[in-house]
């Protein structure tokens, strides 16, 4: 019986995945929208899915790879040199975001705390709409498409920080010593994986690169090995996976894994996005519809200005700088890891992560529109700024 559950588990989803993705396509909308709508269809409104904790579990293993492939796209070369050009941008915007949201948050009486985390999900952008509605010529040989990636990985850094952040505080009551030690951890975790990778994870690679599902298996056994010893160190697995990918990305096999793994990535991400619609919880709503839409509003509509506003300064033309803010004009799926996370760890409580998850899914829902409306994309309605 248990058997069956989890093959009809498996089978909803996906099925109701490809039906509400199809729909969300032909409305120019982010696929990624239509799984959390699905995971709140067949969660909280109808109660379909009998089994929420393998639907939990294999979330977990679709964020190590998320991270674990964001790494492999960013070698240490590459992040020094996006580190100096967009640090003080990213840094100046994150510091806004933070203050506003949180001010909003605890105008709506949230705590200090959630209204810190709350603020803290409005500064990331999302990686997944930022870059699949660049033309794949803007992004690589153009100014803009530098911008947004330098900004996207910068805040995916940052994101990164929050989340081990969120670890500690979920640990309750710690002494210094206890808390400090993953500042301890992190370095050591750092060395420990340039020493594997260079003694044992590349040889093993270059004595059967011909054998495509070896590199695929010892890549996988690679990225969850990291997440464990990076758990054992008494950081988050999420923290491993990355530090695995960074360390990868310098060699040249790291392409040829970063494109096998995609699809793998795809199918436990989309169990993470089903499983945060199906944690959303309904009868809370009414409490946060209003507090969600304002700071949704304030996503959409501050958020692109204070970006034109600082690249304008930095010496950007007007065009490039209204631009690039609008294509980061909206929340991040790291956005919800955060709500996803915090709960789950007793953080903050479920009418601020609802909270979170509320007005990104409406950024998600509109900043796509606002970007083929205006811009060029793949997705675009017209065939003037159709480009791909």
């Amino acid at each position: 019986m248990e058997t069956d559950s989890l093959v009809f588990t498996v089978f909803i989803i996906f099925f109701g995945a490809a039906v509400l993705a199809t729909l969300a396509l032909l409305a120019r909308q982010a696929m990624l929208v239509s799984y959390v709508v699905l995971g709140i269809l067949l969660g909280p409104v109808f109660d379909i899915v009998p089994d929420s904790y393998f639907v939990n579990q294999v979330a977990k293993i679709g964020i190590l790879f998320l991270l674990f492939l964001l790494g492999l796209n960013l070698p240490m070369q590459k992040l020094s040199a996006m580190v100096r050009e967009s640090a003080l941008l990213t840094l100046v915007s994150s510091l806004l975001f933070v203050a506003v949201g949180g001010m909003i948050a605890s105008m709506f009486g949230m705590n200090i705390l959630e209204s810190l985390l709350i603020g803290m999900s409005l500064v990331f952008s999302s990686t997944i709409i930022g870059l699949k509605l660049l033309p794949t010529t803007v992004l690589h040989h153009q100014r803009t498409g530098e911008i947004i990636i330098s900004v996207l990985l910068l805040q995916d850094l940052l994101a990164i920080m929050v989340l081990q952040f969120i670890e500690v505080l979920g640990q309750g009551e710690m002494s210094w010593i206890k808390a400090s030690f993953p500042l301890f951890a992190f370095p050591l975790l750092v060395v420990l994986a340039y020493v594997l990778e260079t003694w044992l994870l590349i040889p093993l690679m270059r004595r059967f690169d011909r054998i495509k599902e070896y590199i695929f298996l010892l890549a996988i056994g690679w990225c969850l090995g990291m997440a464990e010893l990076g758990e054992a160190l008494n950081l988050l697995p999420e923290i491993g996976a990355f530090i695995a990918g960074v360390v990868l990305a310098k060699s040249p096999i790291s392409l040829f894994i970063a494109e096998s793994l995609k699809p793998l990535r795809d199918f436990f991400l989309i169990m993470f996005f089903f499983s945060v619609g199906a944690s959303f919880e309904l009868v809370t709503l009414g409490e946060v519809i209003i507090p969600a839409l304002v700071l949704a509003g304030v996503v959409l509509l501050v958020k692109p200005w204070i970006y034109r506003y600082l690249l304008l300064k930095s010496g950007e033309t007007k065009e490039r700088a209204s631009e690039v803010g609008v294509r980061l004009g909206q929340s991040s799926e790291f956005s919800l890891l955060i709500a996803y996370l915090a709960t789950g760890m007793g953080v903050i409580g479920t009418d601020a992560a609802n909270l979170i998850q509320l007005a990104t899914l409406i950024t998600f829902l509109v900043s796509p529109y606002l970007i083929i409306l205006r811009y060029p994309t793949p997705m675009a309605v017209s065939d003037k700024l159709r480009r791909d």
